[in-house]
């Protein structure tokens, strides 16, 4: 069908034969009164809003290290895995099994780490990450998760939008969607990237789906234009821009009125959002104007591009009222290829980049009392098998294959626990041996944090009700404190 042919059939409806049967006619009468009933609200789409039930958090910082961590060489301590290194893998987890780069009877393979228990809780941390010793009474370390998917774009997706295919809002948007944000000169949801890298689940780990796009995520940079293509171009001054914008909003507003699309309204807000952060957001992303302590603590280098400035940029950002921040790191899928993605040299060389600057976060959010209603997250889309990765179970760098049935993450702030460790893999870190915690579960319980029972936090598209959690998913009241 021609295209615009077809665009201009779609506006022949009868609300549009009657409007235009004659300016005083019965039609024409009774559909401008019912046009105007229909015409969407002007309303700031951002605006904040209530939740469902009082809050524990009143935003989000959420830590993603893309690839998956291997969780079994930083936090999952398995003695008996060290002892029965290089034996071959019972048939028991193998049969019926797929796995992304391993066949036949791989051999297991206890941790080369050394590990050692902090904090009063004694969690079990290894060497790999000394800045997280420091926070273990801070934390909440859940050792139970797991997921349903060992490729690494579908498991992101799953996780950070409740659905293995693109096309579902993420988490940051729901979040916003549900309670807008508290500066309306920034986003109210911001995603940073580091290690040069977009996680493999893309754009979508961040996007809006089939809810206004007003709501999803504003990509920011640490290095350069903050945010690309909201400078004016060339040739145009502020002056010019907003007289340009003030024109467009009129010609949104009329359409708006006559056609009542949501993406219209939300297509006025965009602009209006972009013209007041050319000025708002150059200033929340200048980490020089930090004291040189906060900075040295971060780890961080004005100027620069890399996680420890995004962590510091996560905290200003929130400061100034952003609701969800999305920091992806770009680097972790250990398989053991090169040095730079094994076990030893290759992941004391990666946490020194990241644990760092995570600790310092948690620590500069408690000292200026925002931990308390700020959630921040640190985790991977699923973890790492217990055995040698196939693919190099001959060479000398140590890797680990994907592997969805258990994993860890931590939790901190917010309103949940400190100080307490959640869930158990058995012995070999094959699979999880108590309290069950599905990426579902996680996105509810989150969704409860933020003041929102996640099965009524629904948007209407083609016919029915959709949430964040599809079907599936329950609050873990444990965590909660």
């Amino acid at each position: 069908m021609n295209p615009v042919l077809h665009d201009k059939l779609q506006f022949r409806t009868r609300r549009q034969f009657l409007g235009n049967a004659g300016q005083f006619s019965l039609g024409a009468i009774a559909m401008q009164a019912m046009q105007a009933e229909a015409a969407p609200k002007m309303d700031n789409p951002l605006a904040p809003k209530h939740p469902l039930h009082a809050a524990k958090a009143k935003r989000v910082i959420y830590l993603h290290m893309s690839g998956a961590p291997p969780h079994l060489d930083i936090f999952d301590y398995k003695p008996q895995l060290v002892k029965r290194d290089g034996q071959n893998c019972p048939d028991s987890e193998l049969k019926g099994r797929t796995f992304a780069f391993t066949s036949g009877v791989p051999k297991l393979m206890g941790t080369p780490r050394t590990f050692k228990q902090y904090g009063k809780a004694g969690m079990w941390m290894s060497d790999a990450c000394p800045n997280f010793h420091g926070i273990a009474d801070d934390i909440t370390m859940v050792r139970s998760m797991h997921t349903d998917q060992f490729n690494h774009a579908p498991a992101e997706l799953l996780l950070f939008t409740g659905h293995t295919r693109q096309g579902r809002p993420s988490m940051g948007s729901w979040a916003t969607y549900g309670l807008g944000t508290e500066n309306q000169d920034l986003p109210g949801f911001v995603a940073l990237i580091s290690s040069g890298t977009q996680p493999s689940g893309g754009q979508a780990c961040w996007g809006s789906g089939f809810i206004p796009s007003v709501y999803q995520g504003v990509q920011c940079r640490s290095k350069g234009d903050p945010v690309l293509f909201a400078s004016n171009p060339a040739g145009m001054n502020r002056e010019m821009r907003r007289k340009t914008l003030d024109a467009l909003r009129e010609l949104n507003e009329a359409q708006a009125t006559e056609f009542g699309h949501p993406e219209t309204v939300t297509r006025i807000a965009q602009y209006e959002l972009a013209y007041r952060m050319q000025t708002s957001v150059p200033e929340v992303m200048d980490i020089s104007k930090e004291p040189q302590h906060i900075i040295e603590a971060y780890g961080a280098k004005p100027g620069e591009s890399s996680f420890a400035n995004n962590c510091l940029l996560a905290r200003r950002l929130i400061e100034q009222g952003v609701r969800f921040v999305n920091l992806f790191d770009w680097g972790w899928d250990f398989h053991g290829t090169g040095v730079d993605n094994g076990i030893t040299d290759g992941l004391t060389k990666k946490m020194a980049a990241t644990d760092k600057p995570v600790a310092a976060l948690i620590k500069d959010l408690k000292q200026r009392g925002l931990l308390d209603d700020t959630l921040v997250v640190w985790g991977g889309e699923f973890g790492r098998t217990p055995f040698r990765e196939g693919r190099t179970a001959a060479g000398k760098v140590l890797g680990r294959d994907h592997y969805p049935d258990c994993y860890t993450l931590f939790m901190a702030g917010g309103g949940v626990k400190a100080g307490f460790d959640y869930g158990s893999s058995d012995e070999l870190g094959f699979h999880v041996a108590e309290n069950k915690v599905h990426v579902h579960d996680l996105q509810a319980t989150i969704m409860h944090l933020l003041g929102f029972d996640h099965e009524r936090l629904t948007y209407r598209f083609q016919g029915r009700n959709y949430r964040l959690t599809d079907i599936h998913g329950h609050v873990v009241k444990d965590l909660l404190a």
